[in-house]
């Protein structure tokens, strides 16, 4: 960073992790996802524009096993910075919460969200005001609306059904009961029966029966965990496509090329 003083803002955390032998990237000619080639670049360098595009964005601070190689393919820029992850996405989002260091409020999303653009952070960021914690979703009506063959995982709140957008505000430090949950459920994050249970029996009854909405299944696990919870639905639905299967890469591709 600059001898100036720090711009006051939202810390961006961009999680650059790869599974070992992810066969995505393996099939792509890499043994590490963020660095696949997509557009001919490596892929973390779009959402990685996309969160110094937006003003309200201070300092991004890129999370990966093998900051070097990373590293070697960012533009110079000081508000990045380039970080050693731990093993679990949860691990690391607890540990640098527990940091006397971390400037709150932090903006999660992922190396592989290719397709995240300057306006959906700032819609995402504007719609997380006032909450603790948000989490950012997008409906299926959206998604099948403009891409009627999507694969996505979803869960269903009153009469929609969700899939996540990967951006997460923990805008406080009372975030951290939230990242806490997170880490019990993180295994079964794609399972979304065991997780809705796992929030407790009157949430994943109200979901299960379609009585409560997202909204109000968001904020009564926020009392639950003792924190103010948000769902943000976003209106583009390619907030919930990222690279994660050989389709996802085709379809990735073809948006960015203007052939979907």
């Amino acid at each position: 960073m600059s001898a100036d003083k720090p711009r006051q803002g939202w810390t961006a955390l961009l999680l650059a992790g790869s599974r070992p032998n992810d066969p995505l990237a393996l099939s792509l000619g890499t043994d590490l996802k963020p660095l696949l080639p997509l557009a001919g670049e490596p892929m973390l360098l779009r959402p990685l524009r996309a969160l110094l595009a937006v003003p309200e964005v201070a300092a991004v601070r890129v999370l990966t096993q093998q900051p070097e190689r990373i590293a070697a393919v960012l533009p110079d820029d000081p508000r990045i910075a380039v970080e050693t992850s731990d093993s679990t996405i949860a691990a690391t989002l607890l540990r640098l919460c527990d940091d006397p260091a971390t400037r709150f409020p932090l903006l999660v999303t992922t190396a592989d969200h290719a397709l995240l653009t300057p306006a959906m952070v700032e819609e995402f960021l504007a719609g997380a005001t006032g909450s603790d914690v948000a989490v950012g979703v997008v409906s299926r009506t959206a998604m099948l609306r403009r891409f009627p063959d999507a694969q996505r995982t979803w869960l269903r709140f009153g009469a929609e059904r969700y899939s996540g957008a990967n951006l997460f505000a923990l805008a406080t430090p009372a975030a951290r009961a939230g990242v806490e949950r997170w880490r019990a459920i993180e295994q079964d994050r794609k399972k979304g029966w065991r997780v809705l249970l796992q929030l407790g029996l009157p949430l994943f009854l109200g979901a299960v029966l379609r009585l409560s909405d997202i909204h109000q299944t968001a904020r009564g696990l926020g009392r639950r965990l003792g924190v103010a919870l948000k769902a943000v639905v976003l209106s583009d639905p390619t907030a919930a496509i990222d690279v994660d299967k050989p389709a996802d890469h085709l379809l990735v591709s073809a948006i960015i090329e203007g052939r979907a």
